[in-house]
């Protein structure tokens, strides 16, 4: 377990959802080699199976933001890395960093630091007021049509702008960067030559496409500081099973999915 309360002030930390993203699928990259970047860095090489505190992308990212991550699949209590102040709390261990506010966003910006929200799918487009409801817990929140869905190449300007919101501030200055990855939700069969509906292959090319675009992010955050990285999907998608399409249903395709928390070490360039 990450000693979270020992980590902030010291490490910068990066919050991936990886939306839609099913855990067979993210496991199945890992297998046959698709995702060489992200192999090399998670815990034992693997992905860890939890379960969502939602099964669709506002509810998920309202329990993240307030501390309530996905759990661990065996039973029991699982001490969190981040919890607010309330009385009664049975997940709240020595571990924890507990923040006296409402959502963990507010409560790393009330301990210096600099928080950054990179959007992806629809809640975090900021055309609405629904769509600005997320966005506007952070400090600077972006969102353009490049980085959602229908770009084919939204992983590439995700990552592009979240280094060049790194390189504008001062080395000391802590980060707390979200980025909400748009390229496994739907329509992802783009990144699947030839097909014409999406499926688990073509969310699994769509993956394969995200590893790819991974490096310059993660070396950006290791010129800085020591990096917690925490990466996950929000909830999972059914591609028909029992008759099942799409999310915002209990299924278990759609409330399993893939986890990883790590510590990165700082790299002088």
């Amino acid at each position: 377990m990450i000693d979270t309360s020992q980590l902030v002030g010291t490490h910068d930390i990066l919050f991936m959802t990886l939306d839609t993203l099913r855990f067979d699928v993210a496991q199945t990259c890992l297998a046959q080699g698709q995702t060489p970047f992200l192999a090399a860095r998670l815990p034992d090489h693997t992905w860890e199976e939890r379960h969502s505190p939602a099964n669709f992308t506002y509810a998920a990212h309202h329990a993240f933001f307030a501390g309530f991550l996905p759990t661990p699949i065996a039973p029991g209590l699982h001490p969190r890395l981040f919890a607010a102040q309330f009385p009664g709390s049975e997940t709240t261990q020595p571990t924890t960093y507990v923040f006296d506010a409402p959502d963990i966003v507010t409560g790393l910006a009330q301990a210096d630091y600099r928080t950054i929200c990179i959007g992806g799918v629809g809640f975090f487009n900021q055309l609405s007021p629904l769509g600005w409801v997320l966005p506007s817990l952070f400090i600077d929140s972006y969102w353009t049509p490049a980085l959602g869905v229908t770009d084919p190449r939204s992983t590439e300007h995700q990552v592009d702008l979240a280094v060049t919101c790194l390189q504008r501030l001062p080395g000391k200055q802590r980060v707390f960067l979200f980025i909400n990855i748009s390229a496994l939700h739907q329509p992802n069969a783009m990144y699947l030559p030839g097909a014409t509906m999406d499926s688990c292959q073509s969310q699994a090319a769509a993956l394969a496409y995200v590893d790819s675009q991974l490096p310059p992010l993660f070396a950006a955050l290791q010129q800085r500081a020591p990096v917690l990285c925490i990466l996950c999907s929000d909830h999972g998608t059914a591609y028909g099973e029992e008759g099942y399409w799409g999310h915002r249903v209990s299924h278990p395709i759609v409330w399993t999915v893939p986890y990883a928390e790590f510590v990165l070490p700082e790299i002088q360039a």
